[in-house]
């Protein structure tokens, strides 16, 4: 079973930085790709940025020149780097690995427990 930890959400004012990072342990044979999705308040559950094992990228419209996501394929962590936050970025964050934890187990979705990041002033 892969396990993923997230951390570095919080709250910041409209205009500054947040920082998340996602830690993927335990039984881990592949990861295609690492990610990030958002859910706010009443809203479905969007992609916010992926980066594959190749390293290309991925974002979302909203987020393109002020989101960065890279990943550590040595120690199986990923991390957005989230600049000039805007309220409408308020969500919970969740971390996303498509991947196999065995050989011979199908390809799934493992999901973190999500992080809450509030941009309000």
């Amino acid at each position: 079973q892969v396990q993923l930890v997230e951390s570095g959400g919080g709250l910041v004012q409209p205009g500054g930085s947040l920082r998340l990072s996602c830690a993927a342990s335990g039984s881990i044979f592949a990861i295609y790709s690492m990610g990030w999705y958002r859910q706010a308040p009443g809203k479905e559950r969007e992609l916010v940025a992926t980066i594959t094992d190749g390293g290309s990228t991925n974002y979302a419209d909203s987020v393109k020149g002020r989101f960065t996501i890279s990943r550590d394929k040595a120690k199986n962590t990923v991390t957005l780097q989230m600049n000039s936050l805007k309220p409408e970025d308020t969500a919970v964050y969740y971390c996303n690995v498509d991947g196999r934890a065995r050989l011979f187990n199908p390809r799934s979705d493992y999901w973190g427990q999500g992080t809450q990041v509030t941009v309000s002033s």
